[in-house]
């Protein structure tokens, strides 16, 4: 059996040596690599930035997504909230004596439609009559000039308006006075 071949402690440390001996670089190496760590650096620090506006945007993006998310179909709820206020409006007192069973389910569906808004965050505007027009949450559907108000004020409420957090869903729909005709 061969015995494998040992290495002497000298041998071992004139290899070591050898290879330990630095290259000569010229100032003109060393410029080069500079500029070149400054550039990675550079690259890296943009990448990291990158990686953070992304995080950012995917967050924004994820918490819109979860408040608004739902606008179309809360838009297209806003009909049957309209037709069972309606329905609720035009009961007269003979109905109401006929109907109390029926009349009481509409209101009961009619006040969890509400609960279920407000748990998703809409919010109903409702203006009152007298009160100024504001474009940003009003719709005008009309102009009337109506003696004992101004200019601007609101005469009648046709619809309700709704908002989503911060956003408008739908416009309160509102008759508003004109200046009277001299």
């Amino acid at each position: 059996m061969a015995e494998p071949e040992k290495t002497e402690p000298e041998d071992l440390a004139t290899e070591t040596a050898g290879e330990t001996e630095a290259p000569e670089i010229t100032p003109a190496e060393v410029e080069a690599l500079r500029a070149e760590r400054d550039e990675l650096r550079d690259r890296f620090m943009r990448a990291l930035a990158d990686a953070e506006n992304a995080r950012k945007r995917a967050d924004r993006d994820r918490r819109e997504a979860e408040n608004y998310g739902g606008s179309k179909l809360a838009r297209d709820m806003l009909p049957v909230y309209d037709n069972l206020s309606r329905a609720l409006e035009v009961v007269t007192d003979e109905q109401r004596a006929a109907n109390a069973a029926l009349l009481e389910g509409v209101e009961l569906t009619l006040r969890e439609l509400l609960n279920v808004f407000s748990k998703h965050g809409i919010v109903r505007l409702a203006p009152e009559v007298g009160d100024k027009f504001d474009p940003q949450h009003h719709q005008a559907m009309f102009e009337a000039p109506v003696p004992g108000t101004k200019a601007g004020d609101i005469i009648q409420v046709m619809a309700s308006g709704f908002m989503l957090h911060d956003r408008l869903l739908r416009p309160a729909q509102v008759g508003v006075s004109s200046t009277p005709a001299s």
